[in-house]
């Protein structure tokens, strides 16, 4: 800012400069000596004061209004924008988020014993099967493959013990979880439907495993859209030349 004593130098100086003009101008109906002494005055006023206050003006470093008071050129480069602007948090949810609520929920289904949006209807010469009543989307839980959870060991003894009675059927599915062999032994008659499901190679369905605090749990998931009214199917896996003779429908 202007000191109050520049301040005053300049309007004098001003209101010096204004009486010269005043008196120059004046001095235009009277004779040339006079003339030319107001033009030295003027001269000598401008050299004498104008200049000096000039250069005091000239020396004086332009500051940028960006920078506040107390604050260095140097600090304001090393702002960030969320200094000036607020952070804007987004409501969407992380993959991870979304993955761990998609297990809660098939936790829940499996803990709850969930079996909905299907029905069993008989099939001429091929028994009983499950149809869909809802559609299910890609992706979608269908039903739990639910039985007994064995190791291979125990397995292989039922299995030795359902071997001898031609008319008890066999519903152990074998799987790998964590390098060591289980098995779901389904073979008791219950109300559970993922028992019921059928065979095809080219099936709507596959099997995932699902853990559930360290135990594995076998289930059915839609391996495209199913639409309402269709058979649900998945392919058992066996290819054993025992068990295509024992059930030649293993090949379709």
């Amino acid at each position: 800012m202007i000191s109050s004593c520049k301040l005053l130098s300049f309007i004098l100086i001003f209101a010096m400069l204004y009486s010269v003009n005043i008196t120059f101008i004046s001095s235009l109906q009277v004779n040339r000596q006079n003339r030319l002494f107001c033009v030295a005055i003027k001269i000598i006023i401008i050299n004498c004061y104008l200049m000096p206050l000039r250069k005091t003006f000239a020396k004086r470093p332009i500051t940028r209004r960006a920078i506040s008071w107390g604050q260095s050129e140097s600090s304001l480069q090393n702002r960030k924008v969320t200094d000036y602007f607020p952070i804007r948090r987004s409501n969407r949810k992380t993959n991870a988020e979304l993955k761990s609520e998609q297990h809660k929920h098939l936790d829940d289904l499996i803990k709850n014993d969930i079996e909905e949006g299907m029905e069993v209807k008989n099939i001429d010469g091929k028994g009983r099967g499950v149809f869909a009543v809802s559609g299910f989307k890609r992706g979608d839980f269908v039903v739990e493959y639910h039985g007994d959870l064995l190791d291979l060991a125990e397995a292989k003894i039922r299995e030795a013990q359902y071997a001898e009675d031609p008319q008890t059927g066999c519903y152990m599915y074998y799987f790998q979880y964590q390098s060591k062999t289980y098995c779901v032994d389904a073979t008791k008659e219950t109300s559970r439907l993922g028992r019921l499901v059928n065979h095809c190679k080219t099936g709507n369905c596959q099997t995932r495993l699902h853990p559930i605090d360290g135990t594995p749990h076998l289930i059915l998931v839609a391996s495209r859209d199913i639409n309402a009214g269709e058979e649900l199917l998945y392919d058992y896996g066996d290819r054993s030349k025992a068990s295509i003779l024992a059930h030649p429908w293993l090949k379709h």
